[in-house]
């Protein structure tokens, strides 16, 4: 695809000159192809200036080079020489790459080792000793289960009561649960005596099994393993270095019991005869550099020896701020110098890139002839709402020479700006999942597809548009996966030992923790309930949607006797109960049923466009709400919806989003807040969010004079203002709106009976929609 073949045997050290910010991604994939696959070993090593970029350069590559195998060796998130010990997820993926790397999985793909300069600078256990640690077993071996649980001990498994996360491990009878890093799910080891009889997927959410596994590899869950070698190592190692030990070294005390100690991997070299670099890993791959990698190099150096310094510093004057004596190992024994790592560099065939052109006579340079896409800043700025129609014309003029990539965050992002483009007159668009497809569409179409880049460029090859060239900056959060079910429990996961829970015919127990029992001849996972006189409920992990938490932190509550009727009599009673109160609601729903309410419905193309300006991806829950206040909305019936969530949460973009719908149809909002402040943050985000739009936005407070007050309600009657945020301001005998639609209240619980009394009269003929925080059962 570019210009690179055979560009390792033409050159040892060559840079690549006219490389954008995005196209890294394109590169790494093409020297990989270049140089063939290897048997499961490095094609190339792409080493990035931080963890960010590596991300991006990840989602990239499966992008650019779906046919390329990649591997990320990411760098410990904590800071050199901390009194912690790095996230067991980024070890997890440490030691998995470490291990794939000395024993390579056979295949025909090239392969990409990920790194950045803060991981390559480090040093890393030998290879000889990461193939030693690997703990392999299959259905039918002979497995000692506590030599197995020692395994686990020494290399940095937790133990725990259920298995949620990677690095930890159960023990229940003779079943081993273990989240094994690399693997994607947890897996259940079975034992008969010391058989291992099977091993089973399960699901760490409702501890389900899901499928069985011929074989399993462990790697260990730590770079440092506590065995009586390792142990015995590191004794003598410190005190060679360090001195006679004193009783309030906590390290020392802790290594030599065989305890793990927070932030032990900081002493690694004291625990190994000799540590190696991920270079070392990669045997004789090339490297690739990104653009600033020295400079990224740089400030990492710096940081490492003002860490050390500081430490240091500490020891010898005897400061410790109260904490245990911290006696750090030289940089030079855990770190690559700058000499080392130019050493590592020189006996490298090395490629270095670079956004600039370089001049003739800098040595080997390929030009790629790539260069930054063209931003729309200008447009965005003025807020005349051009941007879209300037997009436009200026892809036009780019397919008649090359194809164009339109490239968006995610599938929900990618799918709203197509429709807003298609809106101001983008023809021709097509969505792709891969690189590659975007040469096989017809000439003249405009590929679409999910590539999270940050600016956009240009080649002799392709353009690139990025979302964020339209938009503007974008702030990309992780999706997370949306709980399932109701109230109802749905993971064992969800409890800990000693939770207070309820069960839907047996009333108020306490979970004792996961039990194996024999039930037809056959071992069952059960959840040990227990009741009153010390009776005890064993129930199937299947059922567990039976139980609810109990209402209340209250640890001392009574719990119900198994088999008796007082729980029954309080069912009995609190169902009489809420048959009162749903006879209540449903009158009152019934007396509002009766009234109509406009109809309004959002504009396709102008809603898309004002759902491009929320800077952010909206979460699944923003989207649930958004979907059905808009439902709502044009139902023929008036809203009453009162929408939930922490401060920051993103409530203001439903009401946004509502607001919106209203006022394109011809209807006035009112945003009634509590507080002076509140009222002028509203104010500024509403205004903000319809800039450049033919709506109105006011504001109605004491912030405001009398003069612009008096103005304000002159236009509200009329109708010239669309959008009015204010606070009890609003709710004043004085206040006549033209045609008010929609009703926003924030934090209704603030405002007192009199404003309420105001508020429902508001309310009987208009959409409503309540936002809060902290909802009390009277905002319910």
């Amino acid at each position: 695809m570019l210009p690179l073949k055979g560009l390792f045997d033409r050159h040892e050290h060559v840079t690549l000159s006219s490389v954008p910010d995005g196209l890294e991604g394109l590169v790494a994939g093409d020297l990989a192809r270049s140089e063939g696959a290897r048997g499961g070993k490095p094609s190339v090593v792409f080493v990035a200036r931080d963890g960010a970029r590596m991300a991006m350069v990840e989602q990239a590559l499966a992008f650019y080079a779906p046919d390329v195998v990649t591997l990320a060796f990411p760098a410990w998130d904590c800071l050199p020489y901390d009194r912690v010990s790095p996230n067991s997820i980024v070890v997890a993926r440490r030691m998995a790459t470490l291990s794939r790397l000395v024993k390579p999985l056979a295949t025909d793909k090239p392969l990409v080792l990920l790194t950045t300069v803060n991981a390559a600078v480090q040093r890393v256990p030998e290879r000889a000793l990461v193939a030693a640690e690997t703990f392999s077993a299959a259905p039918g071996n002979r497995v000692d289960m506590a030599q197995l649980v020692k395994w686990l001990e020494n290399n940095g498994f937790t133990r725990t009561a259920t298995v949620r996360d990677t690095g930890e491990y159960a023990v229940r009878g003779g079943i081993l649960d273990l989240f094994a890093p690399g693997s994607e799910t947890p897996v259940r080891l079975d034992f008969f005596g010391d058989t291992l009889e099977s091993i089973r997927r399960f699901d760490p959410e409702t501890q389900r099994t899901t499928g069985n596994l011929k074989r399993l590899e462990w790697v260990p869950m730590s770079e440092v393993t506590l065995v009586p070698d390792t142990i015995s190592r590191f004794r003598r190692a410190y005190v060679a270095r360090f001195g006679a030990t004193t009783k309030d070294d906590a390290l020392y005390q802790a290594i030599t019991e065989g305890r793990r100690y927070a932030g032990l991997e900081h002493w690694l070299p004291l625990f190994h005869e000799r540590l190696e670099t991920i270079f070392d890993y990669a045997a004789d791959a090339p490297i690739v550099m990104e653009a600033q990698t020295e400079e990224a190099l740089g400030e990492r150096l710096v940081t490492i020896a003002d860490h050390f310094e500081a430490r240091r510093d500490a020891v010898g004057e005897g400061k410790a701020g109260g904490a245990v004596p911290y006696k750090p190992v030289e940089p030079a024994a855990l770190y690559l110098s700058r000499e080392d790592w130019q050493a590592k560099l020189a006996a490298r065939r090395m490629t270095r890139l670079t956004p600039f052109k370089q001049p003739d006579g800098a040595g080997p340079i390929v030009d790629l002839g790539g260069r930054a896409g063209r931003g729309f800043a200008a447009e965005r700025a003025s807020g005349d709402g051009n941007v879209f129609e300037a997009v436009n014309a200026h892809i036009d003029s780019l397919r008649k020479a090359t194809p164009v990539l339109i490239a968006a965050w995610s599938e929900g992002s990618l799918d709203r700006l197509r429709q807003v483009m298609v809106d101001h007159g983008l023809k021709d668009t097509k969505p792709v999942k891969t690189y590659p497809e975007i040469f096989a569409l017809p000439k003249g179409t405009i590929a679409l597809g999910v590539m999270g880049l940050e600016t956009g460029f240009e080649t002799p090859e392709i353009a690139v548009v990025a979302e964020q060239d339209i938009l503007g900056d974008r702030l990309v959060r992780q999706k997370r996966k949306r709980a399932k079910g109701s109230a109802f429990l749905t993971e064992v996961a969800g409890l800990a030992e000693g939770d207070v829970v309820v069960h839907v015919d047996h009333g108020i127990g306490r979970f004792s923790g996961l039990k194996t029992i024999t039930a037809a001849g056959e071992p069952h996972d059960c959840l040990e309930i227990l009741y009153h006189g010390g009776d005890k409920l064993y129930l199937p992990v299947e059922n567990i949607e039976l139980l609810t938490r109990y209402g209340s932190d209250d640890v001392e509550v009574q719990l119900d006797k198994l088999g008796g009727v007082a729980w029954q009599s309080r069912k009995a009673r609190m169902k009489r109960r809420i048959r009162e109160i749903a006879d209540g609601l449903i009158k009152l729903a019934a007396a509002r049923l009766m009234k109509p309410a406009p109809v309004l419905t959002p504009m396709d193309g102008l809603s898309s466009e004002f759902a491009a300006r929320f800077p952010y991806d909206e979460t699944d829950d923003q989207l649930a709400s958004i979907e059905a206040v808009t439902e709502d909305l044009s139902s023929g019936r008036p809203m009453d919806r009162l929408v939930c969530g922490d401060v920051g949460f993103g409530k203001t973009e439903v009401a946004l989003r509502a607001a919106f719908v209203a006022v394109s149809t011809g209807k006035q909002v009112a945003v009634v807040v509590p507080t002076t402040l509140l009222a002028r943050q509203h104010f500024k985000t509403f205004s903000d969010r319809f800039k450049g739009m033919p709506f109105r936005v006011a504001q109605a407070s004491r912030l405001v004079t009398a003069a612009d007050l008096a103005k304000t309600k002159q236009e509200l009657a009329e109708g010239t203002v669309d959008i009015v945020v204010g606070t009890h301001a609003l709710l004043g005998k004085g206040i006549q709106f033209r045609d008010l639609g929609l009703l926003i209240i924030d934090e209704e619980q603030h405002f007192g009976v009199k404003h309420k009394e105001r508020l429902k009269e508001l309310k009987s003929d208009v959409h409503v929609l309540t936002l809060t925080a902290t909802p009390i059962p009277r905002t319910l």
